[in-house]
């Protein structure tokens, strides 16, 4: 339960199960090893000691056995890498953490495409030149991930960010 004190070895994720955000971050800590119990939250009817954690009532959100709470999925899994540096997921340079952050703002832009699409069709409008810009991102990231990536562990945490959809 959410009013129970964590072990020091573990942390809670509050999390909607179909949240491609919060996924985000349940992929960082199943990658890391990190022992964390889930607690759901109802996203209509979100309860009043959620909202005292997090007032913008979005998931994901982080707390700590010492009641630190982080949220923001990339922020969240960011902070995990940072405090848990047994197994990096983030590059050690700079410039290898900017290329990651790059490459995610860009294809960021991948989520709303599904949804517009999802949606067009649904209206039972043409989706082609939609689907051809979705698929522009998709090449240009098999591009970007065979040229800067591959062979590099550190890479691993820049697909669990975007592909936590």
């Amino acid at each position: 339960s959410a009013t129970e004190v964590l072990p020091k070895d573990q942390v809670r994720l509050y999390s909607m199960r179909f949240c491609p955000f919060a996924q985000r971050t349940r992929l960082v800590l199943h990658a890391k090893g990190i022992k964390f119990e889930t607690i759901n939250i109802h996203l209509k009817q979100k309860p009043d000691w959620f909202l005292e954690k997090n007032p913008d009532g979005l998931v994901p959100v982080i707390e700590t056995p010492a009641g630190e709470v982080v949220n923001e999925s990339v922020i969240t899994s960011v902070f995990l890498d940072e405090v848990y540096p047994e197994k990096k997921l983030l590059p050690a340079t700079p410039f290898g953490k900017a290329q990651q952050k790059m490459m995610l703002e860009h294809f960021s832009k991948i989520t709303p495409q599904l949804f517009k699409i999802s949606s067009a069709r649904r209206k039972g409008d043409d989706v082609s030149g939609l689907e051809a810009e979705l698929k522009e991102k998709f090449t240009s990231l098999n591009e970007v991930s065979c040229n800067i990536f591959w062979g590099n562990v550190h890479w691993l945490i820049l697909f669990r960010l975007i592909w936590g959809y």
